[in-house]
Formats: structure tokens, sequence, C-alpha cells
């Protein structure tokens, strides 16, 4: 029996009324769905693996849902791990819908495989056609999944070509990819996801203030001849009495060079008034020994400082400020200060390491590091840059506290794709907002998720297998 020669099967334009039918079809019993390209930006040269991609192009189009009893059967898998949920979905799409309005705007991407540039291989070809690593969000389950098959040849050859591609998917596994299609119901499905790490920020600041109380008969200076060694805390200094007056009093700082620990410098908390000699300094406790110091009385009747006095502790520091004390009129010593933090960004003491001599006025005290104040809003999927370290990444969610009754709110910062550690008390700009503060304090553990149970895993593990002492799986 010999075809119907009513019918050139395969003419144009029978092929084009086919191929009308099935857009028909898909626009009355398909679903709109959202088609993500993957755009590539590096690859392992050996095994070609993706190591770096991002979805910031979307396009809308119309499926078929092929599953009509729901999920593929059996793609819950038990695993090592616990329970994997692949939620496999098998949909349909039209060809010339994607030929046609799909494909003409993936030549102009510039990275990836859209021009061939993973390896010397031509990969332009794939341009033409769904790929696979590119995502389709369903919206009917709210969920993002990738491609993993392509079928082509399904149904196949009806009068000489095909119309429909059928994409094999699997539920999205987020690997860090960048996602930015400025549709938030896509967005918010991996704003959660992956290694988040979080920024306290500074957003008021306001600057200490200070005044110098002035007194005759004080120390000048104190003189460290020999830092010593070996101790494990600072040990307490002792200054001896005047005959008659005000004891001075101070304090060591330690700090620890080649791991042998010793006293940096001895700041002074008050110089003392009524010396006529130079007192004798003794260090005890610490645990350690060797420190010796010696000391400058000021004798002249000119006035040295005794203490300075903090007016205004100030708001948001992240380090200590430089304290900058004036010199004196005529012929002295210049006194000198350093300043200490509290948590909370307050200075909450200023201690003299040289309170110097010769004033017949009280100097003035400035006290510097607020060069800069936060303000603006940081964008989602925006790149932030530290100006100290030039660590860069991604913003995910930036949340501010506006309680009237906190003179400064937390402000905290959560960012993935981070490309080194951010450092307290540097500056970080958002590259579209421009938005910039001071961080705080930079936590690099991962942002707390139900499924995030690294640490209790590492816990429990020390407490299994000891490895302080030796390995106990032997030694080769």
């Amino acid at each position: 029996m010999s075809l119907n020669p009513f019918f050139l099967q395969g003419s144009t334009n029978e092929q084009f009324l086919i191929q009308d039918l099935i857009n028909e079809q898909l626009k009355i019993y398909g679903v709109d769905i959202y088609y993500l390209p993957r755009k590539i930006f590096k690859t392992d040269n050996i095994i070609r693996e993706i190591q770096s991609s991002k979805f910031d192009d979307v396009f809308m189009m119309e499926a078929y849902i092929n599953n009509y009893d729901g999920y593929a059967p059996d793609s819950d898998i038990m695993t090592k791990f616990g329970l994997r949920l692949k939620n496999e979905i098998s949909l349909t799409i039209s060809r010339e819908k994607y030929e046609e309005f799909i494909a003409p705007f993936l030549e102009g991407i510039s990275a990836g495989i859209r021009e061939g540039k993973i390896t010397e291989y031509d990969f332009a070809d794939l341009i033409t056609r769904p790929k696979e690593g590119d995502l389709i969000y369903f919206p009917l389950g709210e969920r993002l999944f990738e491609i993993k098959r392509v079928e082509s040849e399904k149904p196949f050859y009806q009068l000489g070509t095909n119309y429909v591609y059928e994409l094999s998917c699997e539920l999205y596994e987020y690997e860090n990819e960048l996602i930015d299609t400025a549709i938030e119901e896509v967005d918010n499905t991996v704003e959660d996801e992956g290694y988040i790490t979080s920024l306290t920020l500074t957003g008021i600041a306001i600057t200490a203030t200070a005044t110098p109380i002035l007194a005759t008969g004080g120390i000048s200076e104190i003189f460290l001849n020999n830092d010593g060694f070996g101790y494990t805390s600072a040990p307490v200094v002792t200054i001896s009495a005047p005959e008659s007056g005000i004891r001075a009093t101070a304090v060591a700082i330690t700090t620890s060079v080649a791991n042998v620990q010793s006293i940096e410098r001895i700041e002074i908390i008050e110089s003392g008034i009524g010396y006529a000699v130079a007192p004798t300094i003794t260090f005890s406790g610490g645990g350690g020994s060797g420190a010796a110091a010696t000391c400058s009385v000021n004798t002249s009747e000119e006035s040295n400082i005794f203490k300075i006095q903090i007016d205004n502790k100030g708001k948001g520091y992240v380090t200590p400020p430089d304290v900058i004390i004036s010199g004196p009129t005529g012929s002295g010593i210049t006194a000198t200060g350093i300043a200490s933090i509290s948590s909370d960004g307050e200075v909450n003491s200023i201690n003299l390491t040289r309170p110097g001599f010769g004033y017949t006025e009280a100097p003035t005290i400035n006290i510097t590091g607020l060069s800069t104040v936060g303000f603006g809003t940081f964008f989602y999927n925006e790149t932030i840059t530290g100006q100290t370290t030039g660590v860069t990444a991604v913003v995910r969610d930036f949340r501010r506290d506006f309680d009237v009754s906190t003179i400064d709110p937390p402000i905290n910062l959560r960012v993935a794709l981070n490309t080194g550690t951010f450092g307290s008390g540097e500056v970080v700009v958002g590259s579209i907002s421009s938005a910039r503060y001071v961080v705080k304090s930079y936590d690099e553990e991962s942002y707390d998720n139900p499924y995030d149970v690294n640490e209790e895993i590492e816990t429990q593990a020390d407490n299994i297998i000891d490895f302080t002492e030796s390995n106990p799986f032997g030694s080769y």
C-alpha cells in the first residue's frame, strides 16, 4: 500500500503545521517555567570540570509535564550521608520556541561554552539546543531543577523532522554558583544555600573626647631596660611612693616574639604627685623574670600630665584610635598616650606612655580613628570589596536593626563566594550600591541552617578518636 497521495510526507508546510499544533498544545496543557542558561567562567584543565559559573539570565517558556503521577519513582535514594532527594522530573518544550526566542540571545554571551572557550574543541553547536547543566525553575513546586539529559529525537522524525526537546531534570544541588536573575521568586530559592559567612558592621560613629589633668612632681617618662622572658601573664608593676603625695600607678603590656613572652611596654595610669627623686620600679608575678625599668621625674615647677580623664567614650571604634597630645608651649617633653577600646566599640581608657613635662597650661587631646561612617544599603548579589585586604564576596542578605533605643544598632551582612578573610577595622564597599561600612567583626563559620551539622559531627568524632597523643591508625 502506497502512502497517502494527498500528503507530501515531509513538506515544509506540513512540518510547520505539526509544529504549530504542538506549540498550541503546550500552551493549553503546559505550565510556565523559567529557563536559566549556565555561564561558565572557569574549568579544570585536566577533566574540564566546571569550577566557577553563574546564572544571571532567565527566559520564561511553556513546558509539558510528562510526570503524570508526581516526581519520578525511586528518585529518593539512601546514601551514607542520609536520604538524598533527587525528585526527577521530565519536561517537554517546543524546539521552535527555544531556537527562535532563547538561542539568539545566547549567541551574544561571551563567557563559557557559548562560544566554545572551554577547550580547543568546538562547542558552538550547543548554543542551538538546551544544555545539560542549565537550570529549570519549576514554579508549581517552587524548586530549581538541573538538566541532566536532553532528548532531541523523540518522537522520532515525524514527517521528516523533530519538533520538541524532552528534558530529563533532577533536583538542583547548590554548589556556590551565583544566581542573580532579578526575579525574586527564583533568587529566593538559593538565598540561604551554600557556604555563607557573616560580617558585623559599624554604622554610627561618635568621636571620643578626653581631658588631661595636670600636676607637678610626677613621672615624666619610664624606660624599659630589660623586657624579661617567660611571662605567661602580665606582671604587676609596683612604683615606690613619694615622701608625700600620690603614688604613681602603671600596667605592663606583654608580647610574644619567637614563642618567648616578654614585656612590650609600660603604660602609666597615673604619673603620681610629689616625687623629688626617681622612684624604683619592680615587677612581680606573671610567671616570668628578668624585667627591669627606670624612670625620670619632673622636678620643675611646670606641670606634667597626671592622668587622662575620658569625657565621652565615643562609639564605633573597631580598632584602638590614635591619641595625639599637643606639646608644651616652651621647652619640655610632649606627652604621649595610648587608648584601649571595649567590645562595644567605645574608648574605655587612655593610659600614658610618656606623661611629659613643661606644661604651663592644659594641652589639647585629639582622638582619631573614625574616618568613615557607615552609610547606604547593600544590594542582593552585588560584590563587596574590602579596601584593606582586597577580599571580595557576594551579598546574600543585609539586615539593620532600627531600634531607636539603641545608639548603634547591629548591622549584619551575610556574604558568599568569599575570596579570603575580611579584616576587622577595614572598610567594605558595594560595587553597585556604593554603600560603605567598617567591619567590626568577621565570622568565618558558615551561616547556621537546619542542615549544617559539621560542628556537631566534628565534636562527636573528637570524643571517639583522639589525635592529640599519637595517630590512632598507626605510623608509617
